[in-house]
């Protein structure tokens, strides 16, 4: 799968808030992927950019509840990592981190700028570091993450092997369409006016298979789960 060439001008001016548009995107289907890879086959996790908010100090951040007393629906992240040099088996001792936005598209360990004006430099929610079990599995409690201008729903994925080697930098859409949690939940305070669809997005606009898509279950008063696999080489 083909790397991407993005990130599209940063900062667009908005009356108050700026406009974010940068590199994250891929195809919309309804259905959530299998978890085993792309609908059900072994297949790599495309490559996509880490930016503009990657996490600073991922080493420091290791913890399986990223919440930090973010307000929003409880997720549950269940990120399964698989190697395709052994036909996509369950992936023991892979180092993950995740990070995404807020319920508001708000980030931490940035801001105070013009990319994004409130100031999180001094916090770190919504950002872990968990290390797969036999089973490749890592599991985060988090926030339904809420979006920002120009980008879908997304979180950010980097899996390390055990020495700490980078082996992809990906990222997670999420289903869209009438009834699912996208519909539902990302609403929050914000509505979905302005929302940039997968199908629309800068880096899952690509995504015809639907491997950067996750399954996600719940409802909002008991939470929701996702479960995603990333495929890499190891």
């Amino acid at each position: 799968m083909k790397r991407k060439n993005f990130i599209r001008s940063l900062m667009i001016g908005a009356i108050s808030t700026p406009v974010i548009i940068e590199a994250c995107k891929k195809n919309s289907i309804i259905d959530g992927s299998d978890t085993s890879g792309t609908n059900g086959t072994c297949t790599l996790a495309p490559t996509e950019t880490e930016g503009p908010f990657p996490t600073k100090v991922p080493t420091s951040y290791v913890r399986s509840d990223i919440t930090d007393g973010r307000s929003g629906y409880k997720m549950t992240a269940k990120i399964t990592v698989g190697n395709v040099n052994n036909s996509c088996e369950a992936l023991a001792g892979a180092i993950v981190d995740i990070w995404h936005c807020d319920a508001e598209g708000k980030y931490s360990e940035y801001g105070g700028n013009g990319i994004q004006s409130t100031n999180y430099q001094s916090v770190h929610f919504l950002r872990g570091r968990q290390t797969t079990d036999a089973n490749g599995l890592v599991t985060f409690t988090t926030i339904f993450p809420g979006w920002y201008n120009g980008r879908a729903t997304h979180i950010h994925v980097h899996v390390y092997n055990a020495a700490g080697t980078s082996l992809n930098v990906t990222q997670i859409a999420f289903p869209e369409g009438a009834g699912t949690s996208l519909t539902l939940v990302n609403g929050y305070s914000k509505g979905l006016s302005g929302y940039t669809y997968n199908n629309a997005d800068n880096v899952f606009s690509d995504d015809k298979t639907g491997v950067e898509i996750a399954t996600v279950t719940g409802t909002l008063t008991a939470g929701f789960e996702l479960t995603f696999k990333v495929n890499v080489k190891a």
